[in-house]
């Protein structure tokens, strides 16, 4: 059998599952908001228990990075992220999902060469080119604001 470029994207089109992606995207928004406002609820109690806004702002964060490696770590994490899709990529929770799944994976490996080496496998690039952003998107603005 010849396959051609038509037949193979027939036979891609076949195969595929098939998505609703309106769904897909309403609970995508309502995941990732309902994380923001899981945040935003943590930075008003903070606020209220009599942590300044800097306090609160550090709380939050440590809390939600916590709260999200322990589900990470209890299996959890992953159902809900089958179930949001991209809504559990909200930055800070998605980041420690990241960094937490590649030490358990690794985990057996030893504390060294295996969570050692690869507990960043998946977070290192975003931290490379955040960083590396970062530095550029600071040289253009000190830049501009010479003038």
């Amino acid at each position: 059998m010849q396959v051609t470029p038509e037949l193979y994207q027939d036979m891609q089109k076949q195969a595929m599952p098939h998505s609703n992606t309106k769904v897909n995207v309403l609970t995508a928004f309502l995941t990732g908001g309902s994380i923001c406002a899981v945040g935003q609820i943590l930075f008003t109690a903070f606020q209220n228990l009599g942590f300044s806004q800097a306090q609160s702002m550090a709380w939050t964060s440590i809390t939600l990075v916590f709260v999200s490696a322990l589900l990470t770590g209890f299996g959890i994490y992953q159902k809900l992220a089958r179930h949001a899709g991209a809504g559990t990529l909200v930055p800070i929770t998605g980041f420690s999902n990241a960094i937490a799944s590649s030490a358990i994976e690794s985990k057996t490996e030893g504390f060294v060469l295996g969570v050692g080496t690869k507990i960043f496998t998946i977070a290192g690039p975003v931290i490379l080119y955040g960083t590396a952003a970062s530095v550029i998107y600071g040289l253009i603005y000190y830049l501009t604001t010479l003038f």
